[in-house]
């Protein structure tokens, strides 16, 4: 997908379509992280502790239970 800037105010500002928000579960309010290296830009929503434990739980079961089958696929 490729997306333009466009005017807001004295800035740009890039609009993010609905479904990459859902996918993100990101609202108005869900502030971000923006992290760049001067030719990429990133913004990760900022979660909290609860839903970072909930997540690595979640990796952690995954790894668990399909792990060897990953390592495989990679080979």
């Amino acid at each position: 997908m490729i997306k333009t800037l466009t005017k807001h105010g004295n800035s740009y500002a890039m609009v993010i379509d609905k479904p990459i928000l859902e996918l993100l579960r990101a609202t108005p309010h869900t502030p971000f992280h923006v992290i760049s290296d001067g030719r990429s830009l990133v913004l990760t929503p900022v979660r909290s502790a609860k839903d970072e434990d909930k997540f690595d739980q979640a990796l952690a079961m995954v790894h668990k239970r399909f792990g060897r089958a990953m390592r495989k696929l990679a080979e």
